[in-house]
């Protein structure tokens, strides 16, 4: 798990100044904290990033002079070059080096799908291209589990959504095979208890989701598409409310399920062909949602909806005025009726903000 240890190493001074930790409690979580060491931190992950970059330079210098190694040579130098990767990982995981094991494992799974193009130049294999993908965050994902290095689990997933982007684009059709994918990279994120890779995993899965609104063969895919995000964010809500211990996995979802539900709003109102009745509703039912995230937010503490309100209201204002400036009249009425609405919601929470304070205070009173 990343942890951000400054901010860490301050709440628990804080924690240990009001008694809640015993000084002792505090040497012994600062000392846990500096022996993990297990912080994604400036080193680390330019060493990620090295070992991307350095994998990719030395298999471009060895296609520039593929044609002058013989087909053993080839082939030795590429094993040569992936196994080297591992066994440089193995000795910075001794170490205790976890995060330059998981660059040099990156370095090697890079080796390894730059050796599939390769080797199929050179015994000029006329192959699928989504094909070498699928065969490459195979490797990806087989490294990331057997050597539990999470950041070739994020790679897994990175070429699982090229995968899918390259299958769909091919066929026009919705590449149902991701779920599957996704769902084996996802249970590794789990069992290896890395939240990071869960909310990968919903970024994969929510573009996904909006993807069906272009590609699924119904009527109104959007509306589908939106139906899910309503019933995921509904579904999260409940979770968060009802307490029964998956709110580290509601939370982040909330957020991921609004910004589906938006995703396919926007797309039934400045993609699609909408009259301006269907306009309205759908504008009504968007700034509706918006408000709502941003109201659930402020009263829960919810920063991923509070923002994703904000940012997506922005966005529907914006994209409302330019659908409809040619009608000047229509525009300003729209957006005076929408101003008002959203100033009497405004005083409405202030007025209950104020009240629920005073109720406070007055409780505060009668106790002492």
């Amino acid at each position: 798990m990343w942890v951000n240890s400054k901010r860490l190493t301050e709440d628990v001074r804080r924690w240990r100044a009001e008694g809640w930790v015993t000084p002792q409690g505090e040497a012994y979580i600062l000392d846990d904290l500096a022996r993990r060491g297990s912080g994604l931190n400036l080193a680390s992950s330019l060493g990620i990033l090295a070992s991307v970059l350095l994998g990719f330079a030395v298999m471009s210098f060895v296609a520039a002079h593929w044609q002058e190694m013989s087909r053993l040579v080839r082939l030795s130098l590429l094993v040569t070059l992936i196994w080297a990767g591992y066994v440089t990982a193995g000795a910075f995981a001794s170490r205790g080096k976890q995060m330059f094991a998981d660059a040099a494992i990156l370095f090697s799974v890079a080796a390894f799908g730059a050796s599939i193009m390769l080797i199929s130049q050179m015994f000029h294999i006329d192959g699928n291209p989504p094909d070498a993908i699928l065969a490459w965050w195979l490797g990806a994902f087989l490294s990331g589990v057997v050597l539990r290095s999470n950041p070739a689990l994020a790679f897994a997933m990175v070429l699982v959504a090229v995968w899918t982007g390259m299958k769909t684009g091919d066929s026009g059709h919705v590449h149902w095979p991701f779920l599957a994918a996704w769902a084996a990279i996802t249970a590794a994120f789990v069992w290896h208890k890395w939240q990071p890779g869960t909310h990968i995993s919903a970024i994969a899965l929510a573009g996904f989701v909006i993807s069906l609104g272009y590609t699924l063969e119904t009527a109104a895919p959007h509306l589908i598409v939106a139906g899910i995000g309503l019933a995921a964010a509904l579904a999260a809500v409940a979770v968060l409310r009802l307490h029964i211990g998956f709110d580290a996995i509601a939370a982040p979802a909330l957020g991921y399920a609004i910004g589906v539900l938006f995703a396919a709003l926007f797309a039934l109102q400045f993609i699609e062909n909408t009259t301006t009745l269907q306009l309205l509703i759908y504008a009504a039912a968007t700034l509706a949602l918006l408000l709502a995230a941003i109201g659930y937010g402020l009263s829960y503490d919810h920063r991923g909806a509070l923002w994703l309100g904000y940012l997506g209201f922005s966005v529907e204002v914006l994209a409302l005025y330019w659908k409809t400036v040619g009608t000047i009249l229509d525009t300003s009425l729209f957006f005076l009726v929408a101003g008002l609405i959203v100033a009497g919601l405004a005083f409405l929470a202030w007025r209950l903000a104020h009240r629920f304070d005073g109720s406070s205070a007055h409780e505060q009173g009668t106790r002492a």
